[in-house]
């Protein structure tokens, strides 16, 4: 029999409450119905406060446990399709001899692996890992910016980070998200985070949003950005095409890879 919304939400939220914590398609799977509906229904629910969103699902609003996913669990995720964002990621690439800078993240280091050893560029980056994989590559002038490193996203974060990037011009930003949506735009669940990609959006003439299709339509604590600060969001061919048109609608561009 198909359950009215408020009878799916109310039955969602018990199960939330009953397992601590459970994925989008698991729910999907549960009542039924797309991914996409789960996702309006959890954000429903976060509003009434009867759940809290994190990647890829939710978790009681009560929920002491850790809500943001470490480098290495999000780096396990989604495999092929961070890979293909990251390839298609490389069209944004601005002339040899420009500035770009690279977030935190499991798809942007990908990115930062993937940056041709003939294109001389100047990279800036507040991620261990990114500045890592970069390290020895010829072609890149290495910047690392200055900050406490976070170990869930081994990423300098704090009011040096922020005055450092206040410096800056990058010609390219290459941005990662906890969660995407039209109306909230780009969110993240820690302040320092959040406090230090606004400020690399600041920093930015152009900013290229990488997410998988997780992302979209789930939102964390802190925004950071609005989508008209954003220029293009590559992302993969699982998202929905309601989602796309409701982005699109926004002026943003959204690449799919």
């Amino acid at each position: 029999m198909t359950m009215y919304a408020e009878e799916r939400q109310q039955a969602m939220a018990q199960l939330v409450a009953a397992r601590g914590r459970l994925s989008v398609t698991v729910l999907a799977d549960e009542y039924d119905v797309t991914t996409e509906t789960v996702r309006r229904d959890l954000s429903t629910l976060e509003r009434m406060g009867l759940v809290r969103r994190v990647h890829g699902g939710a978790v009681p609003a009560n929920s002491l446990s850790v809500i943001e996913s470490g480098l290495t669990e999000r780096d396990s995720a989604n495999t092929s399709e961070k890979d293909q964002i990251a390839r298609a990621a490389l069209a944004q690439l601005p002339p040899a001899g420009s500035t770009i800078l690279i977030d935190a993240g499991s798809t942007t280091s990908r990115l930062a692996s993937l940056l041709p050893r003939d294109h001389r560029l100047t990279v800036v980056t507040h991620a261990v890992p990114v500045a890592a994989r970069l390290a020895g590559n010829p072609q890149i002038e290495l910047h690392l910016l200055p900050g406490r490193v976070r170990s869930t996203t081994q990423a300098a974060v704090g009011p040096e980070t922020v005055a450092a990037l206040a410096n800056l011009r990058a010609d390219v930003l290459f941005l990662g998200t906890n969660g995407i949506t039209a109306d909230h735009g780009l969110t993240t669940p820690d302040w320092d985070e959040a406090a230090t990609k606004r400020a690399m959006v600041a920093s930015a003439r152009r900013s290229v949003v990488l997410a998988d299709a997780t992302k979209i339509g789930t939102e964390s604590p802190q925004r950071f950005a609005s989508l008209d600060e954003i220029d293009v969001l590559v992302t993969d061919d699982a998202i929905s095409p309601a989602a796309r048109r409701d982005l699109t609608r926004t002026g943003l561009e959204v690449v799919v890879a």
